[in-house]
């Protein structure tokens, strides 16, 4: 079996996996991701990535696993890579993508959020100033502009705290 591929060969403690149990688990999986906004492919192939033991497949074999298209697998992860929330490798000794989740992907994926705020706090102080400060959409534009720059303080800080706590958990 090729590097990365999951199947029933098992883990690295030489259990055996269940493939049934591991595709409910993808599906159930990427149907929140999906109900909380994530479109639906690139959920199935996030959650595809997350419960292989490697935590990195091809392309082929995510086509295989999640039965769809070498098309429908290379927009989702177009998408993923564009998120942070996958890398695009080489494997080693072939021509064949890898597709790697980060080991710290939930980190990875708001830590890039940073400059989606940025660019919406610019356009919310355009608008505070287009509209006037002191008329009603002018304030809802200032309110939301300070709710923004707190979330975009709180986050770094919370990323921080995670880093660290991490390392008591997992080590470096």
């Amino acid at each position: 079996m090729p590097k990365g591929s999951e199947g029933s060969e098992g883990s690295a403690e030489g259990t055996r996996r269940d493939d049934e149990v591991v595709s409910r688990f993808v599906e159930q999986f990427a149907a929140q991701l999906v109900e909380a906004g994530m479109a639906r492919m690139p959920a199935r192939i996030f959650a595809a990535l997350l419960a292989s033991d490697s935590g990195a497949l091809t392309s082929a074999e995510l086509g295989k696993q999640l039965q769809v298209s070498p098309a429908a697998v290379s927009g989702a992860v177009r998408y993923l890579t564009q998120q942070h929330m996958v890398a695009r490798e080489r494997e080693p000794g072939s021509r064949r993508d890898l597709f790697r989740v980060h080991s710290n992907q939930w980190y990875e994926a708001l830590a890039n959020r940073d400059g989606v705020l940025k660019r919406w706090e610019s356009a919310l102080r355009d608008g505070v100033s287009s509209l006037g400060a002191d008329t009603p959409a002018g304030r809802r534009m200032a309110e939301t502009l300070a709710f923004f720059e707190f979330v975009e303080h709180e986050l770094v800080a919370m990323l921080d705290r995670w880093r660290v706590h991490r390392e008591t958990l997992f080590g470096k």
